[in-house]
């Protein structure tokens, strides 16, 4: 869907776009460096703040452009403190969630990639509400630096970009990949491409395209289950992709790149948190061992509640005895710290229930 708008984005814009603008104001091409060292690197949200820019250009970018689309709504903050999540509307009246996590080390931001989303994952509170539409690669960016700007008021910065918020990011993969390569230039935002994660239910074509970029960015695949008949039931993009097809193409990913692939698994109470399902999850991934190596690590994390699935999270025992049967068979798990469940900014968690914006 094109949105329609009389100044554009100026996040929209690549850094040779940006150029190209310059040159059609002639204007000097170094401008162009100016106004994109502003944007990403000072962080600058208004023409006005561009005090190295002739006033000419300053008019020029205001008159043309808009720095950002995005209107923050509401803000909720985590009764530890520790999540943030923001509200933002799109000029078309839509809206997405992101968060901003504290851990001891990290200052971790989840970001959406779509208003909605089209997979219909049952559990997933984003799924439930159905696709609205796809966000440009600038409305990506503006939510990471919405952030950035907050964080350098305390004298802090992002350590971390996961791409898992609202939406399938390789629904939206060029959009996605395009926002990620301009946080990553290294004249900008210098956001090291190892730092971001991306998410994905397993859409097999764009895990192939991503592995054949070649690129260093991190893949996390959302699996939840290990026989096709319990993940189709929750995650409907599996009676596309069956299990089997989606681990040929995540190994082949592991080949390429030699980059080790993460696999997220929502602990649901007496579904997938057995050790029937643990024992066929570490058969199926054997083949992502390396020697004494394992070219692959499991993220778990206790189900988070939402309004539209009846299934409850596992227990911690539960967890840890999962955790347990992967070690044994060499495949390294974690359990992931739920953060953020009162203010519903949990994995799965992001939804918008209003209609409207007032």
């Amino acid at each position: 869907m094109s949105i329609i708008l009389s100044r554009q984005n100026i996040y929209d814009l690549g850094f040779d776009e940006l150029v190209r603008q310059i040159e059609d104001w002639r204007q000097p091409r170094y401008r162009a460096m100016q106004i994109w060292q502003g944007l990403y690197h000072q962080l600058l949200d208004h023409p006005s703040q561009f005090t190295s820019l002739p006033i000419e250009i300053r008019n020029r970018l205001a008159a043309d452009y808009k720095i950002g689309h995005l209107t923050p709504g509401e803000i909720l903050v985590s009764e530890d403190q520790e999540t943030r999540k923001t509200l933002f509307w799109l000029p078309d009246g839509q809206a997405i969630e992101a968060v901003l996590m504290r851990y001891s080390q990290r200052r971790t931001l989840c970001v959406s990639t779509q208003a909605g989303c089209g997979m219909g994952c049952v559990f997933c509170a984003t799924g439930q509400m159905g696709f609205r539409r796809h966000l440009t690669s600038g409305e990506i960016i503006e939510q990471v630096l919405f952030y950035a700007r907050q964080l350098r008021t305390s004298e802090e910065q992002v350590t971390n970009i996961v791409i898992m918020g609202m939406g399938e990011p390789f629904h939206n993969y060029d959009a996605t990949l395009q926002a990620i390569d301009r946080l990553n230039h290294p004249e900008g935002f210098n956001f090291g491409a190892r730092r971001f994660t991306i998410s994905t239910v397993g859409l097999v074509p764009m895990i192939n395209r991503f592995a054949n970029e070649n690129r260093q960015v991190n893949l996390a695949i959302s699996l939840h289950a290990a026989d096709d008949e319990l993940r189709s039931s929750m995650l409907p993009v599996n009676n596309k992709y069956p299990i089997n097809i989606l681990l040929q193409s995540c190994l082949d990913y592991v080949d390429k790149t030699h980059r080790r692939i993460s696999f997220e698994w929502a602990l649901i109470k007496d579904l997938n948190d057995t050790p029937e399902q643990a024992s066929h999850l570490a058969h199926l991934l054997q083949p992502f061992r390396r020697g004494s190596v394992a070219l692959c690590h499991v993220n778990v994390i206790p189900l988070n509640p939402t309004v539209g699935y009846a299934g409850e999270a596992t227990t911690q025992q539960r967890a840890r005895s999962f955790q347990a049967i992967l070690k044994e068979h060499g495949i390294p798990c974690t359990i992931r710290l739920r953060r953020g469940i009162d203010i519903q900014a949990g994995c799965g968690q992001l939804a918008i229930r209003k209609k409207d914006h007032h």
